[in-house]
């Protein structure tokens, strides 16, 4: 029989997790749990909430599955770190895949994983464990993205790359051909890779500037009312 699930979370991350587990892939959400500091509330999107400290005896493992829906706070560590508590309570890490990513039947992906749709994944890559796609990501051919990885939404990696663990990629961002991202990376929004980048690399693209014109006085200025 197919267990219930708990996840670990009570903020915005889960709050959209939520919504996937339960809305589109029909899993049955028992509860949430967190860490007793941060419980304030006794309910949860209607569910109950309770110390993470005692979720093992009110939810024990052999009834309960999990997914630890936590942000990517200090690259991703802390994820990883609840994930390790977690599995050491007994409890199986579950990924969460909208059955509309019609994820190809030879992806290979690992647990804690949360693939949103419309991510466009290709044939022949492997997403290891406890790696966070969001909507618009683009994944392409024989890549790989290792453990405790965050793709934001609309980046794109192209063929060929290996992302290494703990790197976060904003909205955006672009890694080019059989690129080699190291450990503990950060991309900004609207960058672009294309050299490998060593354990601990940031890149940031610069802002745009604003110009010296109000709005009002661009439009009156400008063709762009007419168009």
């Amino acid at each position: 029989m197919k267990k219930k699930l708990v996840i670990f979370g009570i903020g915005k991350i889960a709050d959209v997790i939520y919504y996937y587990a339960s809305s589109e892939c029909k899993l049955e959400v028992a509860a949430f749990c967190a860490d007793s500091e941060y419980v304030n509330a006794d309910l949860f999107n209607g569910l109950p909430v309770v110390p993470f400290n005692e979720v093992e005896k009110l939810y024990p493992p052999y009834e309960f599955d999990m997914f630890i829906a936590v942000g990517y706070q200090d690259l991703n560590r802390l994820r990883e770190k609840k994930c390790a508590e977690a599995m050491e309570k007994g409890y199986l890490l579950i990924s969460i895949i909208s059955p509309f990513c019609n994820l190809p039947s030879n992806v290979k992906v690992g647990w804690n994983c949360f693939i949103m749709p419309p991510a466009i994944i290709h044939p022949c890559t492997e997403i290891k464990n406890n790696v966070f796609v969001w909507s618009g990501a683009m994944l392409a051919h024989h890549s790989v993205i290792h453990d405790n990885c965050w793709l934001t939404s609309c980046c794109n990696i192209s063929g060929n790359v290996t992302v290494g663990a703990n790197t976060f990629i904003a909205v955006n961002a672009t890694v080019g051909h059989s690129v080699k991202i190291g450990n503990n990376c950060f991309l900004g929004a609207n960058s672009l890779v294309t050299k490998d980048l060593l354990n601990g690399g940031v890149v940031i693209a610069e802002s745009s500037k604003p110009i010296r014109l109000t709005s009002s006085q661009f439009l009156r200025m400008s063709n762009f009312s007419s168009l």
